[in-house]
């Protein structure tokens, strides 16, 4: 679990407060690890970057006969496992994801409430193409390589409940619907990111999170979020 706070997710990274997820601007709730078999928790309401080994909730997937009774192998005595963890463990389960990171970023809560002024039909799906930064994606749940420049990145945006937990049915909907989705919004909440391990999660939370700024730029420039931007060859390929 230091992995996640020596990776530099935690003490501010990209300005974003590392702590409960509760807090103002841009806050990062904890980036689970599955390792192997077992899978390993934050507690709900504690400061992250303050955290030591000992108050990691510690699980086995294969000793789960129903997800939403979980038996843990560790559970401190103070506190609870995150509201999250049904969610991450989404990730997991049907991902075979190595990490999952849920973040409250400014940025992804405004793209979803750019995507609401669209009106019924239009509003449950974030696309971009043709931005260099979606190279940052893989293609999808066991392909090979990543999107290219002129492909399209998309993301499912769900709609916010009042429970956190609540989310789970709706996010595994999203990730059957989309399988090569790494990441899903919740509107005018924020976004869950997975990947194969904490590398490749984090590399495309910070690739999000620069594209959902960009994309609320070009929308106050009237610029479109998909574009037909001819291919450009060298001579040799021609």
């Amino acid at each position: 679990m230091r992995q996640i706070l020596d990776s530099g997710l935690g003490h501010g990274y990209w300005g974003w407060m590392f702590n409960s997820g509760r807090g103002e601007g841009k806050s990062l709730s904890f980036a689970p690890l599955h390792r192997s078999d077992l899978v390993y928790i934050a507690p709900s309401g504690v400061q992250k970057e303050l955290m030591k080994n000992t108050d990691i909730y510690v699980l086995a997937l294969s000793r789960q006969t129903d997800l939403k009774n979980r038996v843990y192998l560790r559970s401190p005595p103070c506190g609870r496992p995150s509201q999250c963890t049904p969610l991450f463990l989404a990730a997991f389960t049907k991902r075979g994801a190595g990490c999952c990171i849920h973040t409250h970023s400014q940025w992804a809560v405004l793209v979803t409430l750019i995507l609401e002024t669209q009106g019924p039909g239009r509003d449950k799906l974030f696309e971009i193409n043709n931005i260099e930064q979606i190279k940052g994606f893989g293609r999808g749940f066991q392909k090979q390589g990543n999107l290219g420049y002129h492909d399209t990145l998309r993301i499912p945006v769900i709609e916010n409940t009042a429970h956190e937990e609540d989310l789970t049915e709706f996010l595994e909907e999203a990730m059957d619907k989309y399988p090569d989705t790494y990441a899903v919004l919740v509107r005018r909440h924020g976004v869950y990111v997975w990947g194969d391990n904490v590398h490749k999660a984090k590399t495309m939370c910070e690739s999000l999170d620069y594209l959902f700024q960009l994309a609320v730029e070009m929308k106050k420039l009237g610029l479109p979020w998909l574009a037909d931007v001819p291919q450009v060859l060298p001579s040799s390929k021609r």
